[in-house]
């Protein structure tokens, strides 16, 4: 499965013209990147909390899914959004 940059941007080009199969696609893709933005989010909460990267990547799932107008131009803006929604 290819993660390239180009890769990742075709695929969101797809998904933001409508191909709801672009988006199954993607996600397998980018999981693990959203996982580190998630986890490196994370180091820097209070000791003792409870929240894992994986709970907050699908968190961030839940809200890509919703959205029905996102027009995505590359994957540096899709991660750039995606490492909000984490947060």
């Amino acid at each position: 499965m290819s993660s390239s940059p180009t890769h990742v941007t075709q695929l969101l080009l797809a998904w933001s013209n409508g191909d709801r199969d672009a988006l199954e696609d993607l996600l397998p893709v980018v999981y693990a990147e959203l996982r580190r933005i998630a986890g490196r989010y994370l180091r820097h909460e209070r000791p003792g909390h409870t929240l894992q990267p994986t709970a907050l990547v699908h968190e961030a799932y839940v809200k890509l899914v919703d959205q029905r107008h996102a027009q995505w131009q590359n994957r540096a803006q899709f991660f750039g959004v995606n490492g909000h929604a984490t947060s």
